[in-house]
């Protein structure tokens, strides 16, 4: 099969970003875009799922966390006694973080 050059524009900052990434994974940019491109063609999709969401879960599933959590009395994030992460500490730091974050009182 005969190959092809493909020429494009990318902002020097990605690129740079990009190519440090695929330096870490041991690929190039060549083999990744021909990886994505193979996957595109087999899938008849994108290679990723673009959405609108802004944050890693978006909007809608962190709404449905806090609408699934339990709270104590003074408004703090509590879990079941019988939890299995019951003992983990770093929970209400990061949810208090999450909530500072979409401006949530």
């Amino acid at each position: 099969m005969a190959n092809t050059n493909v020429t494009m524009r990318m902002d020097e900052t990605l690129k740079a970003q990009l190519q440090e990434l695929m330096s870490n994974l041991g690929l190039d940019l060549t083999t990744f875009f021909t990886m994505a491109a193979k996957q595109a063609v087999r899938e008849q999709a994108l290679p990723f799922q673009p959405n609108m969401n802004t944050g890693v879960y978006g909007l809608k599933a962190y709404k449905l966390a806090m609408q699934n959590t339990n709270y104590n009395n003074n408004g703090k994030a509590v879990i079941s006694s019988d939890d299995e992460w019951r003992e983990e500490s770093e929970w209400d730091d990061m949810f208090e973080q999450m909530k500072k974050e979409r401006g949530i009182k």
